[in-house]
């Protein structure tokens, strides 16, 4: 009996309840005194005889010891239902259980089931008594008729559903064939099943060398959690962001883009004959500045070394416009001493902030000083230049012809170190070199792209590519590494959405840029933000497409 029932007891029901022990022991020696005489000291083990069974008295004595026993208990079961409301004992009955007849019965339900089976025992009785005290499986009391149909799912006016439909005929899919396709977009982006998707995969060490490496892992101490510094191929974590000019939307062509070097700051030039500055956020990009140049479309526009100032060049002028940032002032180079050349376009700025290259006609580079802009020098090639860019040292110079070949030469000496053909190519188009002073990539005009060493480049009369990447179909007009030497990102302004990000070393394009759907049209100029974490484009529309790269810092 609960503990709350007995204390509501009165003491006299109480008393009736419990039976005196000392009448209870003086019956029970009675009991064995009538069947033996007073009691004897127990025989040794080796003589012990067997109990004697109970006489036919004890056990009457017995049952009707039970009998009141249960009698009184029943009484005041009954005399405290009577005090107790309607809803309470509705409630019990609920939860225990009709148990008027026997409290006991309750008691065995709220243990449960107790079976001792023995490891040792070979006695299936006990094992099918086991397997006899499990209570029943329930069944379901009502079962709906509609979950057995096949619930179908609308793909046409959910726009997230809308793309993975292969034709107008999948216009509902049933759940089980939507959770396919959602399996097959998934390794789709994924590059095939990851490791941790992998259920089928099974441990190939055995168990001691589990234990082993417990055990290993147990007694040393330091940060077992650390993340990778490389970039993984395959998949890129890309987000496309709000883009770089949007709060100075244009039509034109935009024809450069490029960090600041230092501050947090994106240039955008166009054929809209302005260069405008932009605060990088990835939100808003607020405009800084925007200056207009009158009449002069900008081919090109590029900061300086140290961020202090922008260069500027036209497509039908030999005029050099630069921009004094710390100033503010604007100021033309209409001549430079000892430079023929009719027009001035495509120039390149030394990483260390000396010099500055224009590429001319007929074959002719020009050094220049780029604290003074005179002319330091000129080196000639056989055909036209397509392309030049200095080495990460700013000591080499290498210049892409129209026939293919590569030219390095010596800022010092203006000596040409050597020449080789870039394998496979008819006409070159572009040029780069890593910062970390690794590798040369050369673009042709057939979409092909190899990837040098430089020290090849440099030792050998026909150095072998690294890897020629032929993900594009046309020229290769843009050509521009990472920070980290971990990107290489490639494209042609011939071709719509013609860009590919190429992870390096490994050589190989990640899957997932530039999609399946996008506004990149056709690209003319790329850059990446210092530390690598924005890479941005721009392309013929109009617009400068910011991209935010999450395995690297922003600025």
């Amino acid at each position: 009996m609960p503990p709350e029932r007995r204390s509501r007891m009165r003491p006299e029901r109480r008393a009736r309840a419990r039976p005196d022990r000392k009448t209870k022991m003086r019956s029970d020696q009675k009991a064995r005194a009538g069947t033996g005489g007073p009691p004897q000291k127990a025989a040794p083990s080796s003589r012990r005889t067997p109990p004697a069974q109970p006489t036919a008295a004890a056990v009457s004595i017995t049952v009707a010891a039970a009998a009141e026993e249960r009698r009184l208990r029943q009484q005041n079961r009954l005399t405290l239902e009577e005090d107790k409301p309607a809803v309470e004992r509705c409630l019990e009955e609920l939860v225990f259980g009709d148990v008027e007849d026997d409290e006991d019965a309750l008691l065995r339900r709220l243990r449960g089931p107790r079976v001792h089976l023995h490891e040792d025992s070979d006695d299936s009785e006990v094992e099918n008594e086991a397997k006899d005290s499990f209570p029943p499986q329930k069944q379901p009391v009502w079962v709906d008729e509609e979950d057995d149909e096949e619930e179908m799912v609308d793909m046409v006016n959910n726009r997230f559903r809308k793309d993975m439909m292969k034709n107008a005929t999948e216009s509902k899919l049933s759940k089980d064939k939507l959770q396919k396709r959602l399996k097959e977009e998934f390794q789709h982006a994924m590059g095939g099943v990851p490791a941790w998707a992998e259920t089928n995969k099974r441990k190939t060490s055995s168990d001691d060398e589990s234990e082993e490496d417990e055990d290993d892992l147990l007694h040393r101490t330091g940060n077992f959690i650390s993340t990778s510094t490389s970039l993984p191929r395959g998949i890129l974590k890309i987000k496309n962001c709000q883009p770089a000019n949007a709060e100075r939307p244009t039509t034109a062509r935009i024809s450069s883009v490029q960090f600041h070097p230092h501050a947090q700051v994106v240039m955008v030039a166009g054929l809209d004959n302005a260069v405008s500055l932009f605060q990088v956020d990835g939100k808003t990009n607020p405009k800084i500045q925007s200056i207009y140049l009158d009449k002069f479309p900008i081919f090109k526009a590029c900061f300086s070394a140290n961020g202090e100032e922008v260069l500027a060049t036209s497509i039908h002028s030999k005029v050099l416009y630069v921009y004094d940032m710390i100033a503010g002032k604007l100021i033309p180079v209409h001549q430079v001493r000892g430079l023929k050349e009719k027009r001035v376009r495509r120039f390149e700025v030394s990483p260390d902030g000396s010099f500055l290259l224009i590429n001319g006609v007929a074959g002719y580079s020009h050094l220049l000083s780029m604290k003074t802009k005179e002319l330091i020098g000129s080196m000639k090639i056989n055909g036209g230049v397509s392309a030049s860019t200095f080495s990460s040292d700013s000591k080499k110079i290498y210049t892409s012809s129209e026939d293919g070949e590569v030219y390095v030469w010596d800022v010092n000496s203006r000596k040409c170190l050597n020449r080789f053909v870039d394998e496979g190519s008819l006409r070159g188009l572009s040029i780069a070199t890593s910062r970390n002073g690794q590798y040369v990539a050369c673009g042709s005009n057939c979409g092909v792209v190899n990837i040098y060493n430089q020290d090849s480049c440099l030792q050998e009369a026909n150095p072998k590519p690294v890897k020629a990447i032929m993900n594009l179909v046309t020229g290769v007009t843009s050509l521009v590494f990472s920070p980290t030497t971990e990107i290489l990102a490639i494209a042609s302004e011939k071709m719509k959405e013609a860009v590919r990000l190429v992870h390096l070393p490994s050589c190989t394009v990640f899957s997932n840029f530039p999609g399946t759907k996008t506004n990149i049209s056709h690209v003319h100029t790329m850059d990446f933000s210092p530390r690598g974490g924005y890479f941005a484009l721009g392309n013929e529309k109009g617009k400068a497409l910011m991209y935010r790269l999450h395995h690297y810092s922003d600025f």
